[in-house]
C-alpha cells in the first residue's frame, strides 16, 4: 500500500506538470488542430498513467479522471470549447489544473442552501450504507450475483454520498461546486431519462460535446432532421463502452472481451428506439412513469448482469476494492500501512 500510495502521488504530480505545460503552450499556439496537436503528448501521457497503478480505487479513479475526462476536456480546450475554455480571460492556472484534473465546475450562480429534504436524503443513503456493512457479514450465503447487486448499491450510496460531502467542502474552501455523479436514477422513468439525465452526469455531459454535437452536424449533413440525432446516440454509447473497457483493462489487465461494449451498443439501440417511438405516437399516448420507470430500470439490470457484471467479476475488482477499504481503514486505525493482500474481507471470503 505505501508503494502504492507513491505512484499515486507520482501520477498526479505528473498530471498537474502536464497541464501546467497545456496551461502555457495555448499562449503560443492557435486553436484548432494546430493545438490539439501540442496537447497529444499529454493525452498521451493520460493514456499512460493509469498503467503505473495497480490498485482497483487508484486506478480506476486516475482512469476515468485522466484518461476520459481530462484528455476529453482538453480536446475541447484545443478548439476553445469546455470547461477549461474562457472567453473573458484565461482561467487561473489553479482553476484549470482543477477543472481538467477532477470533475468540478466553477459556478457563479448563488449557492444553494441545504435543505431539510436534501439532508434526509443523504441521511438515508448513509443509512443504507451502514446496513451494508452488517450484511456483509452474511455474505458466504449469498448468490453470487445478488453479492454483486449489493456492491452496485454500495458504489452508487458511497459515490453519492460521499461526492455530496466533498462538494460541500469545495464549496466552502474554493468557491467550486462539483458536477454531479448521479441524479437519483431509481427514479428514472425511461432509459432517455437514466442515460440522460440521472446516470454518471460527468459523462453524458462530456460525450455529449466531443461525440454526440460533431456526429450530429456531420449526419445533418446526409440525413433529415428527424433521423440526424441516430448516429449521434449510436456513436455516444459506443464511445462510452469502449472508454469502460479501457478503464477495465486498467483495472483488471485482463484482455478485452467487448462485452461492455455490447452493453452500450445494446442500449444505444434502445435509446434510438424509444426516442423514434416517441417522435412517431408524440402526446397520442404517453405510457404512466410508474409502468415505464420499472420496466426501464429492469432491462438496464438485466443486460448489466448479462454483459457488465461478468467482466466486472472476472477482475476479482469486488474482492480487491474490499481488501483495499480494509487496507486503508488499517491506516486510518492504527497508522500503518498495509497491502490489500496482506487483509481479508469476510464478506468475499469465499
Amino acid at each position: 500500500m505505501e508503494g502504492e500510495t507513491k505512484n499515486m502521488i507520482f501520477v498526479w504530480a505528473t498530471a498537474c506538470v502536464s497541464l501546467f505545460y497545456c496551461h502555457k503552450i495555448t499562449t503560443f499556439t492557435t486553436p484548432g488542430t494546430t493545438g490539439l496537436c501540442t496537447f497529444l503528448p499529454v493525452i498521451c501521457i493520460f493514456f499512460y498513467l493509469p498503467l503505473v497503478l495497480t490498485t482497483v480505487h487508484f486506478s480506476g479513479t486516475t482512469s476515468f479522471f485522466l484518461t476520459w475526462l481530462a484528455n476529453f476536456k482538453l480536446i475541447l480546450f484545443a478548439f476553445n470549447k469546455g470547461p477549461l475554455y474562457s472567453i473573458s480571460s484565461p482561467l487561473p492556472l489553479y482553476k484549470f489544473i482543477l477543472t481538467a484534473c477532477v470533475p468540478i465546475k466553477i459556478t457563479t450562480e448563488q449557492k444553494v442552501k441545504s435543505s431539510p429534504a436534501m439532508i434526509l436524503n443523504y441521511s438515508i443513503k448513509f443509512t443504507i450504507f451502514v446496513l451494508l456493512l452488517k450484511v456483509y457479514e452474511y455474505g458466504d450465503y449469498f448468490n453470487p450475483i445478488v453479492k454483486m447487486a449489493l456492491f452496485c448499491v454500495h458504489i452508487y450510496v458511497v459515490l453519492d454520498v460521499g461526492l455530496a460531502i466533498v462538494a460541500y467542502v469545495a464549496r466552502v474552501i474554493l468557491g467550486f461546486d462539483l458536477e454531479p455523479q448521479f441524479n437519483e436514477p431509481y427514479l428514472a422513468t425511461s432509459l432517455q431519462d437514466f442515460w440522460g439525465k440521472r446516470w454518471n452526469l460527468m459523462v453524458t455531459g462530456i460525450l455529449h460535446p466531443t461525440v454526440y454535437l460533431p456526429i450530429r452536424k456531420v449526419s445533418g449533413r446526409y440525413l433529415s432532421k428527424k433521423l440526424a440525432p441516430f448516429p449521434a446516440v449510436m456513436g455516444s454509447f459506443i464511445v462510452s463502452g469502449l472508454m469502460h473497457e479501457l478503464i477495465f483493462y486498467y483495472i483488471g489487465r485482463l484482455k478485452p472481451t467487448w462485452e461492455v461494449t455490447c452493453f452500450f451498443f445494446i442500449h444505444g439501440l434502445l435509446v434510438s428506439l424509444e426516442l423514434m417511438v416517441k417522435r412517431a405516437v408524440g402526446d397520442r399516448f404517453r405510457v404512466p412513469g410508474i409502468v415505464s420507470g420499472p420496466v426501464a430500470l429492469g432491462v438496464v439490470m438485466a443486460t448489466s448482469f448479462w454483459l457488465f457484471f461478468p467482466p466486472f467479476l472476472r477482475c476479482d475488482t469486488e474482492v480487491r476494492s474490499c481488501k483495499e477499504f480494509v487496507a486503508f481503514l488499517e491506516l486510518l486505525i492504527r497508522g500503518r500501512f498495509v497491502g490489500p493482500n496482506d487483509v481479508s474481507c469476510p464478506y468475499y471470503s469465499t
